[in-house]
């Protein structure tokens, strides 16, 4: 009995044939395409210059600056408080308010201050009284020897000095007796006893009107006190006290910051404060604001702090009105106005890997130049090594490679 096997398919075979093919027109397309490669984009030989523009660098006077991040801070800041305590009038200003000088900011209720004053100023006239001055002050400072009192007193003393000598050369003529001369030095002790209890109360009395006097001149104060005025122009930062609350001496009512000019805080680091001083000029940045804005140094730290090895440096910066403190400022301070520095277009550095440089063309060869930039300005790069004024720059460079034969063109 004769079996038949079945034939099983071979998938193997099949994909191996495939891939043959594929392999096969791949490289006839590929020779098709070199064969009508256009002669244009051959690529040129080694040999042959290439035409660049180039740039002279120049040697131009430019600033010297140092870079420094800051704040800005009100000139003045002072927290006003009342001085006497008592309940608030009046309150006239409120947070952003501006004000100038002497402007009434609170008021205290008076009237108790008011009656205080009067008090004080009666109970001086009682005093002026008891001395014998007029009522008007118009005589307080008067001597002791012209007041009333002492004045009857020197002169019964006077008029016993006299009666006492009278009768001492009497007596000493044999024409009084020693009696009467003994009776005369006694009145005279007496009247001289009188006189200087009459020279001690009216210094008491004097004592007590110079208190008076002080205690009046306190009233005035304190009532004077009951008003909270502006001691210097500026704006109203905070509110602290409300209309009808009762405070207490001390009690801080409003806090004022002086607006203009503002006051520009700066740290320098120690490598460049040694070429930081007084009267130099500051650009300065604020976030949020594309204006420039400019002041000048005032104020050096005398010391560097241990810390962070850090310089502070004050600068005045005038306000227009833009301004306020507590902002962030990115400052330029301008140390040197004409230090001279190689520069040379943006266009001429290319950057690779974190390396800049430049192309110098050299005996018709451009060569590859690292360099170190410094500042960047409109008017160009400026170059710190690796360009000297008068070398040659190729401008755009592209995929210029150093060695290659270049031909200037303007």
């Amino acid at each position: 009995m004769n079996s038949t096997r079945p034939r099983r398919n071979c998938p193997g075979w099949a994909a191996c044939g495939l891939c043959a093919g594929c392999v096969l027109l791949w490289s006839a397309c590929n020779q098709g395409f070199s064969a009508k490669r256009p002669e244009s984009q051959a690529r040129p030989e080694a040999g042959s210059p290439r035409a660049v523009k180039t740039v002279c660098a120049q040697e131009r006077a430019v600033e010297q600056i140092v870079s420094a991040f800051g704040s800005l801070a009100a000139q003045d800041q002072a927290v006003l408080s009342v001085k006497v305590p008592g309940r608030i009038q009046t309150m006239t200003v409120d947070m952003g308010s501006p004000v100038q000088k002497g402007d009434l900011i609170a008021q205290v209720e008076p009237r108790d201050y008011e009656l205080r004053l009067r008090q004080t100023e009666a109970a001086l006239a009682q005093a002026r009284a008891r001395l014998g001055l007029p009522l008007d002050g118009t005589d307080d400072r008067i001597e002791l020897e012209k007041t009333s009192t002492v004045k009857q007193a020197q002169a019964l003393l006077e008029e016993a000095r006299k009666n006492r000598d009278r009768i001492l050369t009497l007596s000493e003529q044999g024409i009084l007796s020693q009696s009467e001369l003994e009776t005369a030095t006694a009145a005279y002790e007496v009247a001289l006893n009188r006189c200087q209890d009459a020279l001690e109360e009216s210094r008491n009395r004097q004592a007590m009107l110079a208190q008076r006097r002080a205690e009046l001149e306190i009233a005035r104060q304190q009532l004077a006190d009951t008003a909270v005025h502006a001691p210097f122009a500026g704006t109203i930062q905070e509110r602290r006290a409300s209309l009808g609350e009762y405070v207490t001496a001390g009690f801080p009512v409003v806090t004022l910051v002086r607006m203009d000019p503002l006051r520009l805080r700066l740290e320098v680091s120690e490598r460049d404060a040694a070429g930081i001083r007084a009267a130099q000029k500051v650009r300065l940045h604020v976030e949020g604001d594309t204006n420039t804005y400019t002041g000048e140094i005032k104020r050096l730290s005398p010391t560097l702090n241990e810390q962070n090895r850090i310089l502070l440096v004050e600068a005045d910066v005038p306000n227009p009105g833009a301004l306020r403190p507590g902002a962030f400022v990115r400052a330029e301070i301008i140390t040197d106005e004409n230090r001279k520095a190689v520069l040379v277009p943006a266009g001429t550095v290319v950057t690779f890997a974190g390396i800049e440089k430049v192309f110098l063309v050299q005996n018709g060869k451009a060569m590859e130049k690292p360099v170190a930039i410094g500042r960047r300005m409109a008017s160009g790069l400026e170059v710190l090594t690796g360009v000297k004024a008068g070398d040659w720059v190729v401008v755009d460079p592209g995929n210029l490679q150093s060695g290659q034969m270049v031909t200037p063109k303007p």
